[in-house]
């Protein structure tokens, strides 16, 4: 059976200006042309455009299309591939949402607006190269903080609660702030990684049962603490005056609440105490 533009279009629910553009495009060929020179299609023709419509209302491409037509692909394989594009969009809006959520309930301030409509705009490709850009400054291309590196990435959830999305919310402004990465590196530079967790062990091991047993800093006992760390005055000094930043802590505790780790141990007290106990 032939059939005219008009009579493709009626039959599969399309304009004619859509039929038209498919056929221009190859996409539908025309059979052959009638005596007045008109394009006629056969029932191939109308059903490729069935297959042509229902492709594109899923959203598939043109290109895509063409392929399937041509016998390049499958129906299914293309179904399948943009199934797991949309299941992706679908998690990308799901974080856009939440972080969306988190920001309207941090207030209606111009100020505020300006600062956080970028932060909860962020695609996952942009919070990756946010987040790498932070570690490598922080750190350095170092292999020996790889790990350290791999402790301090956060991982918003696909789905993430209203907390996981506040959270990301105030750690993406840490992350860009460039006195706080100047902090963490230093902190890298001067003790090599090793040492800082060693002395952060001894910190937590030694001052922090001081701190519960409410030994005043300035008495003897504090200094024998002091004493028994066995470190450079001016070295540990120096060490607690980068670690004992309030925002290195708030980072941890963020970074908690996003990967859904349990609250870390605070070290700041036993920081404030040995630092008093040094003054003394």
């Amino acid at each position: 059976m032939q059939y005219s533009i008009g009579e493709l279009a009626h039959r599969t629910g399309l304009t004619v200006k859509a039929v038209r553009f498919y056929s221009d495009r190859g996409l539908v060929p025309p059979s052959g042309r009638n005596a007045a020179g008109q394009r006629r299609y056969d029932d191939a023709a109308l059903a490729r455009l069935d297959v042509i419509r229902v492709l594109r209302d899923l959203g598939i491409d043109l290109a895509t299309i063409r392929r399937v037509i041509e016998g390049e692909t499958t129906v299914a394989e293309v179904a399948a591939e943009h199934a797991a594009a949309v299941e992706a969009q679908i998690g990308v809006l799901r974080r856009r949402r939440a972080v969306l959520d988190a920001v309207a309930s941090r207030g209606r301030h111009p100020e505020e607006r300006s600062l956080v409509h970028q932060r909860a705009l962020l695609s996952e490709v942009e919070r990756q190269c946010l987040v790498g850009d932070f570690l490598a400054d922080a750190l350095g291309d170092r292999p020996e903080l790889a790990g350290i590196a791999r402790t301090l990435t956060p991982e918003l959830p696909e789905d993430p609660t209203p907390e996981q999305a506040e959270a990301w919310v105030e750690l993406a402004a840490l992350m860009r702030d460039t006195e706080f990465r100047a902090n963490l590196r230093r902190l890298a530079d001067g003790h090599e990684g090793g040492l800082r967790r060693d002395l952060a062990a001894e910190v937590r091991e030694v001052v922090t049962p001081a701190v519960v047993a409410a030994i005043v800093p300035k008495s003897p006992e504090a200094k024998a603490i002091v004493d028994g760390l066995g470190r450079d005055p001016g070295e540990l000094r120096e060490w607690l005056g980068v670690v004992n930043d309030p925002r290195r802590e708030r980072y941890v505790e963020l970074l908690g609440v996003i990967n859904g780790w349990a609250a870390p141990e605070s070290l700041a007290p036993a920081f404030d105490w040995l630092a008093e106990a040094m003054a003394a």
